[in-house]
């Protein structure tokens, strides 16, 4: 399947190019519709792509839970250069705790949100190499920070809490892999936003934390690989 949309940048010089994963709602939507409104050509990857998208964005279907669906994203943007991949798809799983953890629920929230980055920061090398910027951000979660994630709340989340630090961990050890190639990766924090995952308790809205983490993505480079840190652009503890 190609993309649902032909490049209504054709003819124009965009800033760079972007992949979201997640793009279809919430912070990965947001993350889109600022750098598309900002002149990047984005990359959208959304599980289905329905229909004909309006928005002057290039859309790519995407399931982060199946390595085949990575390969063939991989496939279909053979040759194209990307300056930046967000790695943000991600699920929360279940919150019960340890008395309601269930095996393939957990093996699946790990799935997504640590083991997706990792093929896709593998399968989107070589579309790194050949951009300008080389930039991977990991969309993390200070709830997988070992020294801070526990600190305000008392929440289960066992899967959650353990995918988003063995996702920290991915970022540190592909910062060392990808560094000879002048690739940077970093983990970013994006608050606690009210977003279907977050919630309506939450204290950060979508687009704040959304123009945050453009900011901070904007200036990161090579100096910052292998760093953890909030849309804020504070450092977050492992």
């Amino acid at each position: 399947m190609t993309s649902s949309i032909a490049d209504t940048s054709a003819g124009l010089q965009a800033a760079g190019t972007v992949l979201v994963t997640g793009a279809s709602r919430g912070l990965g939507r947001a993350l889109a519709e600022f750098y598309a409104a900002d002149g990047w050509r984005v990359i959208a990857c959304i599980r289905k792509v329905s229909s004909e998208k309006a928005d002057g964005m290039l859309y790519h279907p995407l399931d982060v839970s199946d390595a085949a669906s990575i390969e063939a994203l991989g496939k279909r943007l053979e040759g194209k250069a990307i300056d930046v991949v967000i790695n943000n798809a991600a699920v929360r799983g279940d919150i019960g705790g340890l008395a309601s953890l269930k095996a393939d629920d957990f093996m699946e929230v790990m799935r997504v949100n640590a083991l997706a980055p990792l093929l896709i920061a593998r399968t989107l090398r070589p579309n790194l190499l050949a951009g300008q910027r080389k930039l991977v951000v990991n969309i993390s979660s200070r709830a997988g920070s070992l020294a801070e994630g526990t600190l305000d709340d008392d929440d289960g989340d066992y899967a959650y809490r353990c995918s988003k630090a063995a996702l920290n961990m991915a970022t540190v050890k592909l910062a060392q892999d990808f560094q000879h190639d002048g690739i940077t990766v970093v983990s970013m924090h994006p608050g606690w936003i009210r977003s279907e995952m977050g919630g309506p308790d939450a204290v950060v809205d979508v687009a704040e934390s959304a123009q945050g983490l453009k900011t901070l993505i904007d200036t990161t480079t090579m100096a910052a690989t292998g760093s953890f840190r909030a849309y804020d652009g504070k450092t977050v503890s492992w």
